[in-house]
């Protein structure tokens, strides 16, 4: 039988490292669901030591994953370690993961500790990791970039410590993949205890070549996990795609003669509730994922492709979850087909009160638009409007008006802490005059840095999306609405990113 490749979700931790993209507690439950359902095989649930929401999200992540092991990050020190397994306790299959920079430049000017004193608190870390839990990973952080006399020594004693993982990381996306999979073959065939652990390779997307540098580290090196985000979501460029990682493996087992665990017809449904719940689009070129993956616009494919797929098409759509039947609910269907088609896409809602108000939402769409789709209901139970008593502020209705040479109006009524207010404004466009009027009561001070409209579906008809990005003190967040009107969904995504600039400054408070 073929091996197997390991796949490593970072995407609730890595991921939501991108500047924005964080995410609640309940929307990481969400997403956790479907990433078992996807059947990943490890999710990093996040980093517990880092803050006590971060601690909560790891904690209610272990409570509910029963498949998938559940990893959650600490630096090399005992404090970490100890809040991470704490966290981890209700999971049915944890994995600590700590990590300490190896890299002179790291070690020197971020550390400030001499190479000798790096190598112990690797050591001991890894030591005091393994007596919590049996599955404990290890990363040099920087590693691509550390010098490999010292790095074979760091990891040699990790291995003998305990550590049943090795990861090397390329943290900056300096590799290439020629490079990066000879480095990874050095290691293991310099280390005398190598076959004691599993490696695995974690690449940064920053010169493109995140994907690439990852399965050269397999194809190359023999590792036998990859670390990947859905999407690629991640800091700067982002992370090594994991819907890449996996069709690449699949598609090409002549090549690589590896087998993947993976549920493939799952990774559409992920891929659009992680940018749904993020704000982040999806460009419609990206592989596997994007609105014109399987899409032939060139007449001569076309042809060939009505003549035999094969010739033009190297994966089925269906395979990783496409479909033309698209339409999948409408006005007349009732609670139970939409509670079905919920469990069909991955997503559990907390109690039967949360299914009765979303349902209710999906009625109303229903009655203002004829066509239900699989992106609509994402985007409607992945709307924080749903009933949330703890926000701050909630949308209940706008009403506007433009014309050609007159200046837009705007009158938005939303709730701030329970009680109805009122915000009226005027405007350059009708989106403008509304998020002025919203203003015009909050007074957040924040710095709008990003607005991007999608259309959910391809017709007229659909809904729109909007994402909205606010900065303010230095806190970075994104604000997703949806709504058939385009205005409406503005000041839907606006509240949104308010409410979650006001919990960050709550738990900031509460940390201080």
């Amino acid at each position: 039988m073929a091996e197997k490749l390991i796949i490593f979700d970072t995407t609730l931790r890595d991921g939501e490292q991108s500047p924005g993209a964080s995410m609640t507690r309940d929307e990481k439950l969400r997403i956790a669901r479907q990433l078992e359902r996807l059947k990943v095989d490890v999710i990093e649930a996040g980093f517990p030591a880092s803050s006590n929401g971060d601690f909560e999200c790891v904690q209610a992540i272990a409570n509910v994953i029963k498949e998938s092991t559940v990893c959650g990050l600490s630096r090399a020190n005992d404090r970490d370690i100890a809040r991470a397994a704490e966290a981890l306790r209700p999971a049915a299959r944890a994995r600590i993961h700590t990590f300490i920079a190896t890299s002179a430049l790291h070690m020197e000017k971020k550390l400030r500790m001499t190479p000798d004193q790096v190598f112990e608190q690797a050591r001991l870390s890894v030591r005091f990791a393994r007596n919590l839990v049996g599955d404990v990973e290890f990363s040099p952080e920087d590693g691509y970039r550390s010098d490999v006399d010292f790095l074979c020594r760091v990891l040699e004693a990790a291995i003998s410590e305990g550590a049943t993982t090795i990861n090397v990381p390329d943290t900056v996306g300096y590799a290439i993949p020629e490079l990066y999979g000879n480095f990874i073959r050095t290691l293991r065939e310099r280390i005398p205890n190598s076959d004691k652990a599993v490696w695995s390779v974690h690449c940064h997307n920053d010169l493109g070549m995140a994907v690439a540098n990852s399965l050269a580290g397999v194809k190359i090196g023999g590792a036998r996990q990859v670390e990947c985000t859905i999407n690629g979501l991640g800091e700067r460029a982002g992370n090594c795609s994991l819907e890449e990682i996996v069709m690449a493996v699949k598609t090409r087992k002549d090549y690589f003669g590896l087998e993947v665990g993976v549920d493939a017809r799952h990774i559409l449904a992920t891929s659009r509730m992680v940018s749904q719940t993020t704000g982040f689009v999806i460009q419609p070129n990206k592989a596997v994922v994007g609105a014109n993956a399987f899409a032939h616009a060139s007449g001569i494919h076309q042809d060939g492709v009505l003549k035999a797929r094969d010739t033009y098409e190297i994966m089925r759509a269906e395979d990783v979850g496409w479909t033309n039947n698209k339409i999948v609910l409408g006005k007349l269907s009732g609670r139970n087909a939409f509670k079905q088609r919920l469990q069909e896409l991955g997503v559990a809602m907390d109690s039967e009160a949360d299914i009765n108000t979303a349902f209710a939402r999906f009625k109303e769409l229903a009655d203002r638009k004829s066509d239900i789709f699989d992106e609509d209901i994402l985007a409607l139970v992945s709307d924080e409007s749903i009933a949330r008593d703890h926000e701050k502020y909630m949308f209940i209705s706008l009403a506007q008006h433009s014309e050609t040479g007159e200046r837009p109006q705007a009158t938005v009524v939303f709730t701030a802490q329970g009680k109805e207010v009122t915000g009226e404004s005027d405007g350059n466009g009708p989106v403008d005059a509304s998020l002025k009027a919203i203003e015009t009561h909050v007074k957040s001070g924040a710095e709008m840095v990003l607005y991007s409209v999608n259309a959910i579906s391809g017709s007229t008809e659909s809904q729109g999306e909007v994402t909205i990005r606010l900065q303010n003190s230095g806190r970075v967040v994104n604000g997703v609405g949806a709504d058939p009107d385009i205005v409406v969904a503005s000041a839907k995504a606006y509240l949104n990113a308010l409410n979650k600039l006001q919990s960050k400054s709550d738990a900031v408070a509460a940390q201080g």
